[in-house]
């Protein structure tokens, strides 16, 4: 744990290397995971604001490394050395962009959708890759997806059925293995052009924190 939701902040991190999970709690045994934070990203942002609290939980996924700089040390930053400074707000700011877009995504998309996104971009940053170019889901991985989708487990788990029956992933086991990223890229740009209109399932998230 590098830190939890409701903690004082102080500063940002910047993940060395290694795999930090934001998680946020919505409901006993659920959570949603807005972000994951890799090598050369950061995260804790909020810690640069006055009076500021963590807004998530902030645990590594794997043996991980991070450095801590603190609100003061960012000033000194942005004084002595401006350039790297600005290189690093220029980093929060496109993590901020893609915490926007997956926001859009919640809003807008299906589950289904939602969870090829969520694959198309794992694959993009080669999480969860075997040698030979897939992606494996075993039950560790797949409680991630779910959270990283926003959804159910018995939603994810109907979705992932469909793609083994259209031969667009593979069960071995406890593991689901997606190899066809490049279909489901093409799948989920085929929906984007049909339009984009909210469906219900997208909103249980919603729903399940309000019961």
């Amino acid at each position: 744990m590098v830190y939890q939701r409701g903690a004082h902040a102080d500063g940002l991190f910047v993940v060395v290397r290694g795999r930090i999970v934001l998680r946020s709690r919505v409901k006993a045994g659920r959570a949603f995971v807005p972000a994951l934070a890799r090598g050369g990203e950061t995260f804790g942002w909020e810690g640069l604001g006055a009076n500021a609290r963590y807004a998530t939980d902030a645990r590594a996924d794997e043996e991980s490394a991070t450095l801590h700089l603190s609100t003061a040390r960012f000033r000194e930053l942005l004084r002595e050395q401006p350039q790297h400074a600005l290189a690093l707000v220029g980093q929060m700011v496109r993590e901020r962009t893609a915490l926007l877009e997956k926001l859009r995504e919640l809003a807008t998309l299906s589950v289904e959708q939602r969870l090829i996104s969520s694959l198309v971009k794992l694959a993009q940053a080669r999480v969860f890759m075997t040698d030979d170019g897939r992606i494996a889901l075993g039950p560790a991985q797949y409680r991630l997806l779910c959270e990283l989708v926003g959804a159910t487990r018995e939603s994810v788990s109907l979705v992932l059925t469909r793609l083994v029956a259209e031969g667009l992933a593979e069960r071995s086991g406890t593991t689901v293995y997606v190899a066809s990223v490049s279909a489901l890229a093409e799948r989920l740009d085929l929906h984007r052009l049909d339009g984009e209109m909210p469906l219900v399932v997208t909103n249980e998230m919603a729903l399940d924190a309000r019961d």
